[in-house]
């Protein structure tokens, strides 16, 4: 089978030369695990209260982790210099530090969007907003098991609308149904460690994919061959760190004295009649992470998104459109050209796995047979505990979906789907660097379009929307810091099966005290009085697509078939393209989320960096290429320190609502 040549010594230029140098002893100290614990702890306490009290900067919201990059910045950067002075044994090393920061982005992938946020809210929703006039009580409630929801109505109550003050906060209730999804949601976590374990070598060793996010933090703690940190002294990444931060604290002041300028980041500009916009934002990090990607790959990304938009203009013009309603995620507004994502998206995950199977056979060999020949000594788990994780794990959620009320078949191939969309979505992370994407339709939506929600049932369309908990919006998800914390992994020597089980207690820090920050915070203020989305609409959103389906039952999409298949093919074409026309200037991974939303919104920063990289590296070549890099890190870094910076200000002032970065 034929592999992309390898990568060009301007790619290899983004990896840190000495990831595979000896570190120093003890990457798994006690120190590190404790530091790393708290600093979990920390985030996952601290970003519920960051969107929900002070509805500042999301910290925690997509893959780029920004609180953990921010946390990560004042421990190597002040806080481990300080102690390093004062008494140097006691700072932590090297690779106690990238112990650390795969402990925090793991952490960090599951209070908001990840899982905690949509938990709590959306197993509530349907008793909360049900109403006469939505007939949910009817329509969804009779179909609820009892087990996946809390069963008081006033504490339910409570949770929107805040308890009285002399009534002590309500666990009862929440005690079984948090029992029971703590257990699926455990099973899940083991299945996208396991997956990841599995793909390690072929993405990491093989393929050589680029993983642009976390060249932030390897550069943060690189040494030199005299054993220096030059990255903090480099006078270029401090102008790069200047220009988000004073963009940044001109916001923030805006908010406090209307007399300060703030600056406006974003503009749009109606074409095609109106029927469609293009938004230019400036995303000062996405710049920074598209930097460091291949320009194929940048100038697929925006390229692509822009026809899309061309497309869906003309097709407006045109009176090409389709009614069928695909609920709110990815580009189900936009139902014709979803379907040709997600086909393309469905192309790429298999053909990935295609290119693997070799890999996977020795995988296999050495799960099943014990072969010897194959070594998986690098690897945080073996092969075959990987194997029965994933086997036991799958089997585990799938009895979960049925006795939600799924049939069997159904709850088989939602799981499929939605791994599926995991491991797709992590592909496209780690290679191509963008930090906030989603898939053009998520499993539920590509199920009942499959089939019809008439093939599904009252019952199992009502366990299907209670999916949506931890696969619907979903912006970041473990898997993906899992991916991240194995290529740091590289750094933290020999034996890294340490590493599997200080993941294991991030989230599990992370699981529990985020969801009983929520409850507090939710039962002292009143949810729909702190965050109006997950509170309100994104609470609200899988039970309106399910009521509506349950209202009027449809049959299997025949137009979707059609267009997730021609989706498929087109993009099968593409990646034919790209193995075997070495002069085909796009790389087909910007075609599956060309269509997404947060394309819109990414695709101009894209365009800057793959302007400024083209111009920099025609003139002035790998050399200057490299000597820019500290900018374009410090773009990052100085947005996500200026973002946690006016967080704390905010807290400790009172100041709400201050957004100083979204995105």
């Amino acid at each position: 089978h034929a592999v992309r040549p390898t990568p060009t010594k301007l790619a290899m230029a983004t990896i840190d030369p000495n990831l595979r140098s000896a570190p120093e002893r003890g990457a798994f100290s006690g120190r590190a695990i404790v530091t790393g614990s708290v600093l979990s702890l920390f985030l996952a306490c601290a970003a519920p209260y960051g969107n929900m009290v002070i509805r500042g900067s999301y910290m925690a919201l997509d893959f780029s982790t920004p609180g953990a990059i921010f946390l990560f910045f004042l421990l190597v950067g002040p806080l481990n210099g300080l102690v390093r002075v004062v008494h140097s044994a006691w700072s932590l090393t090297r690779s106690e530090l990238l112990v650390v920061y795969a402990m925090m982005i793991t952490a960090s992938a599951i209070p908001t969007m990840g899982l905690s946020e949509y938990l709590l809210t959306i197993t509530t929703a349907a008793q909360y907003f049900a109403t006469p006039e939505n007939d949910w009580a009817s329509l969804i409630g009779a179909h609820v098991p009892p087990w996946v929801v809390p069963q008081s109505a006033t504490a339910i109550q409570w949770f929107y609308e805040g308890k009285p003050q002399e009534v002590s906060l309500p666990w009862q209730p929440w005690i079984e149904p948090l029992c029971y999804w703590a257990l699926f949601a455990i099973s899940l976590y083991l299945v996208m460690i396991s997956l990841m374990v599995v793909l390690r070598r072929q993405w990491i060793e093989r393929e050589r994919l680029l993983f642009p996010i976390v060249q932030v933090p390897l550069q943060m703690v690189h040494q030199d061959e005299e054993g220096r940190n030059t990255f903090w002294r480099s006078p270029v990444m401090w102008i790069g760190f200047a220009l988000p931060a004073i963009v940044s604290s001109l916001n923030g002041l805006h908010a406090y004295y209307n007399t300060v300028p703030d600056v406006e980041l974003v503009s749009t500009i109606p074409i095609l009649r109106d029927t469609t916009s293009i938004l230019f934002r400036l995303s000062f990090p996405m710049v920074g992470f598209s930097y460091l990607i291949n320009l194929d790959i940048a100038l697929s990304l925006w390229l692509f998104n822009l026809l899309a938009k061309i497309t869906h203009g003309s097709m407006g013009i045109l009176g090409v459109a389709s009614s069928e309603k695909l609920g709110i995620y990815g580009a189900a507004s936009k139902p014709i050209l979803a379907h040709y994502g997600q086909g393309a998206f469905l192309v790429l995950v298999m053909f990935g796995l295609w290119l693997a199977r070799d890999h996977l056979h020795d995988v296999w060999r050495k799960a099943v047979h014990g072969d010897e020949r194959v070594d998986d000594s690098g690897e945080i788990m073996s092969y075959r505990a990987a194997l029965i994780c994933l086997v036991g794990g799958c089997a585990s959620m799938a009895a979960w979906l049925i006795a939600a009320g799924m049939p069997p078949w159904a709850a088989l191939v939602l799981l499929a789907l939605a791994l599926a969309v995991f491991v797709g979505l992590t592909r496209v992370v780690v290679e191509s660097g963008v930090a906030a994407v989603t898939s053009p339709l998520i499993a539920a939506s590509t199920l009942v379009s499959a089939v019809g929600s008439s093939a599904l049932g009252p019952a199992g369309m009502v366990g299907l929307a209670y999916t949506h908990v931890w696969s619907g919006d979903i912006r970041t998800f473990v898997m993906a810091s899992c991916m991240h914390s194995l290529k740091l992994s590289e750094g933290m020597g020999r034996n890294v099966r340490p590493l599997l089980w200080t993941l294991l207690l991030a989230i599990l820090i992370s699981l529990i005290s985020s969801i009983c920050m929520i409850l507090y915070l939710a039962y002292e203020y009143g949810g729909i009085n702190l965050n109006g989305w997950f509170f309100g609409g994104g609470a609200r959103a899988p039970f309106d697509y399910i009521a509506a389906k349950l209202a009027t039952p449809t049959e299997a999409n025949v137009g979707g078939w059609i267009h997730t298949v021609l989706g498929g093919v087109l993009m099968g074409g593409l990646m034919m393209a790209r193995h075997h026309l070495l002069w085909w200037p796009l790389h087909p991974i910007g075609f599956p989320v060309s269509m997404i939303w947060l394309m819109d919104q990414l695709w101009f920063s894209i365009f800057i960096a793959w302007l400024c990289k083209s111009l920099i590296v025609k003139y002035g070549g790998p050399a200057l290429f490299l000597r820019a890099r500290p900018f374009f890190l410090g773009l990052i870094i100085g947005q996500f320190a200026s973002a946690g910076a006016w967080l704390a200000i905010d807290a400790l002032t009172g100041m709400t609502d201050n957004v100083v970065f979204w995105i």
